[in-house]
């Protein structure tokens, strides 16, 4: 049973979340999961049915244009928080081995980095460079030593601070190291994102960085968003976990200096 204080909205994205993981779902069901009316569920779906993400139908609804979908829609905070939880966590202590104290550090949006951050609230002497407002909460209180810079922009679902306003404030930066997540990776297309106000914040993001240090769950091999932030060759290191296949390690063993497999408990 899923937590009945759940805000509309992301009640409306976990039901989405479904509809693509199975490809329909019942109202019945998703009511006695989210512990709430048939009413309620019916209602998210005329929202989800209006925004063209679902078909509704008799007691539920089903997935429409779903390799579209896949390439341009992008899930909330909330939702992506609660994929490859241990993974994330995993990826995110070898990703914090790499970052010394003292240097000046870029964390692009999304839920893997906001795990990285949590590891590095003790570092000393650290500057933080993001356009992610989960990233900044997390070095809100803390260490006097170190310096936060959040740029400023529009906020996208995934909580990333995007646009014109963000890119000029990167543009201005030089950083030891960036550490960036994506939403998928692909031999052909590279590291991609299903916005294109936060590809091209993200491109800015990475063109601000000495090294590029790719965060990112094994789940994402395979997955092309519409727009692409970086090619695989551009990546210093990738850390994912060890679920990664043969085959994408074999791809990617060939095109990134570093390939750290994080094992996951």
């Amino acid at each position: 049973m899923c937590d009945m204080s759940l805000l509309a909205r992301q009640r409306q994205e976990l039901i989405l979340e479904h509809v693509r993981e199975r490809g329909a779902v019942r109202v019945s069901d998703l009511a006695e999961e989210f512990g709430v009316s048939d009413m309620t569920v019916r209602r998210d779906l005329d929202v989800l049915a209006r925004r063209r993400l679902v078909d509704k139908v008799h007691g539920g609804a089903t997935a429409i244009g779903t390799a579209e979908l896949a390439s341009t829609e992008e899930p909330g905070f909330v939702v992506k928080s609660g994929r490859q939880q241990a993974e994330k966590e995993a990826i995110a202590a070898a990703a914090a081995e790499l970052v010394a104290p003292g240097t000046a550090i870029g964390l692009s949006a999304g839920t893997t980095t906001a795990a990285l951050a949590r590891r590095l609230t003790e570092v000393a002497e650290l500057t933080v460079v993001t356009n992610s407002m989960a990233v900044a909460e997390v070095f809100r209180t803390g260490r006097p030593d170190r310096t936060v810079i959040l740029t400023g922009g529009i906020r996208t679902p995934s909580e990333a601070l995007v646009g014109p306003v963000a890119v000029a404030a990167l543009r201005t930066l030089n950083l030891d190291v960036v550490f960036l997540g994506v939403h998928g990776i692909t031999a052909a297309s590279g590291f991609t994102t299903p916005n294109l106000m936060e590809s091209e914040t993200d491109r800015a993001l990475v063109e601000a960085g000495h090294r590029l240090v790719v965060v990112a769950d094994s789940t994402k091999w395979g997955t092309a968003g519409i727009s692409t932030i970086a090619q695989l060759s551009e990546a210093d290191v990738l850390v994912t976990d060890t679920g990664l296949d043969p085959e994408a390690r074999a791809v990617l063993d060939g095109e990134i200096d570093q390939l750290l497999l994080a094992e996951p408990p």
